[in-house]
């Protein structure tokens, strides 16, 4: 496994990190952990919606069964979104919430749910029409200050968005989470990717598979076989390394219950693609060539 900081001033990271979103019971959670840290992947990524507002609470039951875990990993999470989800009856609609309230008791409750005192790395979930930079400013502060959370980033925003909200934030912002894959790859084209790397912020890339959605194109699913057999690697592991050979610092986010496919993408890392073979990967899901 390889470990880089997401940014200059950010934590360190495992290169490919495991993302909870989809653990949903207690026995998937301690499987799919053990095997995330026996691939040397020790970088977690939740949000408090989750699982219906469950999950947090599941990975934290394993950690409390096994002390000294939380010092082995780092735990990321999210704030921002409120789901219309029958545990909380008081939300009458989906909607974004990013105030100062709301992110507060947003990182009091995960504390409380995963079971430690500290997140390395709180996310704003969306980009919220209705955001105030001035009040997550001050929640941020608090936050960090009484060591709560250790650094911030934000998860699907636009650069502009990005910039303009790093502005009213006396610490850096160190990612932005995006869905990232050679199915979706609008971010590596559109100019997001270039500022994050102007600002040497590292993206949290999730979906790397596409959700799976494009696997039933049979046509290019073979075409794209045909270049991992030459490689002797599987295809999905072939487009984990597709994601790794960019230069933007990306660090793709797994999206699985099964061990094996963790297991696979922390091996993609071993795959060096080249130059050719990476546009000609694009070429396949694009139907054209460059310009």
């Amino acid at each position: 496994m390889q470990y880089q900081r997401i940014h200059p001033k950010g934590p360190e990271f495992s290169r490919i990190i495991a993302g909870v979103w989809n653990w949903a019971d207690e026995t998937i959670n301690e499987r799919c952990i053990a095997a995330a840290l026996d691939c040397g992947i020790t970088t977690f990524d939740h949000a408090d919606i989750y699982g219906g507002y469950t999950i947090e609470e599941l990975f934290g039951r394993i950690l409390k069964q096994h002390p000294g875990l939380r010092n082995k990993m780092q735990l990321v999470t999210k704030c921002g979104i409120k789901l219309k989800v029958d545990n909380k009856p008081e939300h009458r609609i989906k909607h974004y919430d990013t105030t100062y309230e709301h992110i507060i008791q947003s990182v009091e409750t995960s504390l409380k749910n995963l079971g430690t005192d500290r997140i390395d790395l709180l996310l704003i979930h969306r980009p919220d029409p209705l955001l105030n930079p001035q009040e997550v400013a001050k929640a941020f502060e608090d936050l960090y200050e009484k060591g709560k959370v250790l650094h911030f980033g934000v998860s699907n925003f636009t650069s502009t968005q990005f910039e303009m909200l790093q502005s009213f934030l006396p610490m850096p912002l160190v990612t932005n989470q995006l869905e990232v894959s050679l199915f979706k790859s609008d971010y590596l084209f559109n100019g997001v990717s270039d500022v994050m790397m102007k600002h040497h912020v590292g993206i949290m890339a999730w979906s790397p598979l596409g959700n799976g959605k494009y696997f039933d194109d049979l046509e290019k699913m073979q075409t794209l076989g045909v270049l991992a057999d030459k490689y002797k690697v599987s295809t999905a592991k072939l487009l984990f390394a597709w994601l790794l050979a960019h230069p933007a610092n990306l660090f793709p986010i797994t999206g699985t219950t099964k061990t094996e496919r963790i297991q696979e993408a922390a091996a993609a890392l071993d795959v060096k693609l080249g130059q050719q073979d990476w546009f000609a990967m694009l070429k396949i899901i694009k139907g054209f060539d460059v310009a």
